[in-house]
């Protein structure tokens, strides 16, 4: 098969070196990739957001098949072309994207199926949104409604605070459109937990959980960020935990989307909260997580290629997935300054080392190749990613590997995984 991904990410060299596993995959091209991807991928300089030239480009290749990484892409509508040019893709369609694409969707698509989660109230006047601070409990949660790239969301722990949250995102359009709308809602407390999981419209097939880290600094503290770290699988999260998210969270999500005419297929990703009341959603993705995947698809078993035919096919029903019984724990390493302004074009040294290196790996985010060598191109840069046989190991191994690659005003959390102690 030829098969194209779409991204430049983490995410998608860990997308790209799983599916080069799958002997299924004769040829592997990606669009736009970056310097890692190129050792599993043909890089193609098309952005994701072009769909047309993108849809081009995979009937000139004879693409087999397309798998789409990021989430701009998904929310924009390139599952809605590519079908209508006859070319199978996974990934959901833009009425199913939706339920990333707008938190205030998802938040009342939970409200209408009892699907558990914070309250909430949805403002699209910022004086409503302000009206409503004054009577509310803090802290609280203020959310844009669209895509942030992960930013979007502010804890403001008073009334000042929600005050210049609901000026940053309404009315100064910190994340531009996706404040045109915003949630507020209640804070709640607990462990967090990701989840991500295959879904063919009607059944839901979940990967093995993992951690993330947000917050660009030890300690969880600073600004939101894409992720500075992940670890799996989570030890908070058990087997009765679980059992009741099967039963009232993840099915019941498929079927909510099936009942209101926006059939999923691809990935949902569920970020949830452990509270004292039980599990609750903070979130929906409709792709793999970053740096999620970096943990999760290294201690997959299955062939993906086959996975995602099975989710197009509506045959996932058919299909088991299996882990490692073993752990995994990927360090973020980043650009100083980052998630704010950071610099480009610094040379990456030791990446060399990680070849044949067993059970490590590095995966590229923000990288280029120039005459000059390997150099940083965005804000996470490379994801460090070790396996071991428990999570301690992983932890270890990580941070070992971490001081094999370096670049000017590196920096990465030195806390990645802590909480696996309390555990």
């Amino acid at each position: 098969m030829k098969i194209l991904i779409v991204g430049s990410g983490g995410r998608e060299h860990a997308i790209a070196w799983k599916t080069a596993q799958s002997p299924k995959a004769e040829k592997i091209y990606c669009a736009p990739g970056n310097a890692g991807i190129e050792e599993y991928a043909e890089c193609v300089p098309i952005g994701p957001m072009e769909f047309e030239k993108l849809a081009s480009f995979a009937k000139e290749k004879e693409i087999d098949l397309t798998v789409v990484g990021m989430d701009d892409p998904l929310v924009g509508g390139i599952v809605d072309v590519f079908e209508k040019e006859g070319l199978r893709i996974f990934g959901p369609r833009k009425c199913a994207a939706v339920l990333e694409g707008s938190k205030a969707f998802s938040k009342d698509l939970m409200k209408k199926y009892g699907i558990p989660t914070a309250a909430y109230e949805n403002f699209d006047d910022p004086e409503k949104a302000l009206a409503y601070l004054e009577k509310a409990d803090f802290p609280i949660v203020l959310k844009a409604d669209g895509l942030a790239l992960g930013k979007g969301v502010l804890i403001c722990n008073t009334l000042a605070e929600a005050r210049d949250g609901v000026k940053s995102i309404m009315m100064d359009k910190q994340f531009g459109n996706a404040g045109n709308r915003m949630v507020i809602e209640e804070f709640m407390t607990g462990r967090e937990v990701s989840v991500l999981s295959f879904v063919d419209g009607k059944t839901i097939r979940c990967m093995t959980s993992a951690q993330d880290h947000k917050r660009a600094l030890d300690g969880d503290q600073g600004l939101n960020t894409g992720g500075m770290g992940t670890f799996s699988p989570s030890p908070f999260y058990t087997e009765e935990v679980d059992a009741f998210c099967r039963n009232y969270i993840y099915q019941p999500t498929v079927d909510a989307m099936a009942a209101e005419g926006r059939e999923f297929k691809g990935v949902i990703f569920f970020g949830l909260m452990l509270t004292e009341k039980g599990p609750r959603v903070l979130e929906y993705n409709a792709r793999f997580g970053d740096p999620e995947a970096q943990v999760v698809l290294p201690r997959m078993k299955n062939d993906i290629v086959e996975v995602f035919e099975a989710c197009i096919d509506g045959t996932l029903d058919k299909m088991e997935l299996e882990f490692e019984d073993n752990a995994a724990v990927c360090v973020v390493l980043a650009s100083g300054g980052y998630p704010v302004a950071y610099e480009k074009g610094h040379v990456i040294h030791g990446l060399e080392q990680f070849e044949n290196r067993e059970g490590c790996f590095v995966f590229h985010a923000g990288t280029k190749r120039t005459e000059a060598g390997i150099v940083t191109n965005g804000g996470r840069v490379l994801g460090v990613t070790a396996t071991g046989a428990d999570l301690k190991t992983a932890r270890a191994n990580a941070y070992e590997a971490v001081k094999l690659v370096n670049f000017e005003k590196a920096y990465c959390r030195s806390d990645i995984g802590k909480a696996i102690d309390e555990a």
